[in-house]
């Protein structure tokens, strides 16, 4: 992927790249948030809509979606063109308890729609959550219709749902749907090219119970991959393809990354038996190792190669142009904060 930035932003770039050598190695697709502060977007809002001398494309949505992490408010900006601000988010608690439901009053600055998330991606804590005729799934139901009420709408972001749980899987998001009645119900899904066999996150299956599915059109390589873009543009418009013909322009919310990811060819953490640690000292030319408080050590170097992939402008304002030529009415973003700021000037709304 082309890379294009400007002068200006190359103090930027760099510090991008160093958060990333310094051991930036994961971020699930929604979830962990305890991750990279990648861009602070403490910028002044730039009209320019110029990179290296190309002008770049203005889109057009009917609705822009982005995630506001809770304690991140800051990010906020009024002057951005967002519809819904989807507030991250509780989470369950190892008793499969609903907690951390953020503070609506700390984003009473935002004027558009507001939805609540609930996340859970453990396989174990999903399992126990939402096993049928338990008290803790009651209970979670409950919780979840009670600290949506002051809200527009409610997500549920599952990412690690069990292949054998998507039965009560399905329920959870029917009870949910009922107990809402007029709020918005919303669902992230992760990304797919195709129908897959016994799929917990069909999205065909589970379009009828929600008002908008969020698809997670990110993470195409992560942290335990080789490296690659977050959303290679083919992939993505595979996604997209999929995505309108299954999920239909009404209910699909076509999801970005604003974040990057960096891969290293060596990790030297690992145990070794003592054959091994011979290797080694016959591989760095050690002859003879030190010894501290009577224990043997050695240190060596060696080389690191970091291949780092993000997001700018250009790859974003191209991708939202493809899915705009797509016929995708509605997009979103993961996660404010993390975004060049010189993408906001390029997005625009249009009148449904």
């Amino acid at each position: 992927m082309k890379h294009l930035f400007y002068s200006r932003n190359l103090s930027v770039f760099f510090g991008i790249y160093i958060l990333f050598a310094l051991g930036c190695n994961s971020l699930p697709a929604q979830s962990a948030i305890a991750e990279e502060n990648i861009v602070m977007n403490n910028f002044p809002l730039n009209e320019s809509r110029f990179q290296n001398g190309e002008e770049l494309p203005v889109t057009s949505f009917t609705e822009i979606w982005t995630y506001l992490v809770a304690g991140r408010e800051d990010a906020l900006n009024a002057d951005y063109k967002v519809t819904d601000l989807v507030y991250f988010g509780a989470e369950l608690d190892s008793y499969g308890k609903l907690i951390d439901v953020p503070n609506i009053k700390n984003a009473s600055s935002f004027k558009g729609r507001l939805h609540l998330v609930a996340a859970c991606n453990g396989r174990a804590l999903t399992h126990f959550a939402l096993a049928e005729g338990r008290p803790e799934r009651e209970a979670l139901i409950r919780d979840l219709l009670e600290a949506a009420e002051p809200y527009h709408g409610l997500q549920i972001d599952f990412e690690n749902v069990p292949s054998r749980d998507g039965d009560a899987f399905l329920s959870f998001l029917k009870e949910l749907r009922a107990g809402l009645g007029q709020k918005m119900f919303t669902v992230a899904l992760p990304a797919r090219t195709r129908t897959l066999r016994d799929d917990v996150y069909d999205y065909l299956t589970i379009k009828p119970y929600v008002d908008r599915i969020f698809v997670m059109a990110y993470d195409e390589h992560w942290s335990t991959s080789g490296p690659g873009p977050i959303a290679s543009m083919d992939w993505c418009r595979r996604v997209a393809e999929y995505a309108i013909e299954t999920v239909g322009q009404e209910k699909l919310v076509m999801g970005l990354p604003f974040y990057g990811r960096s891969w290293g060819n060596f990790n030297a953490n690992r145990a070794y038996i003592h054959s091994g640690i011979e290797d080694l000292m016959r591989e760095q030319n050690i002859e003879r190792p030190g010894r501290e408080n009577g224990i043997p050590t050695f240190r060596y170097e060696t080389p690191l190669s970091v291949t780092v992939y993000f997001e700018d402008a250009h790859s974003l304002s191209t991708r939202l142009d493809m899915y705009k030529k797509m016929g995708v009415n509605s997009v979103g973003f993961w996660r404010l904060g993390q975004e060049t700021p010189d993408i906001w000037p390029l997005i625009e709304l249009e009148s449904k």
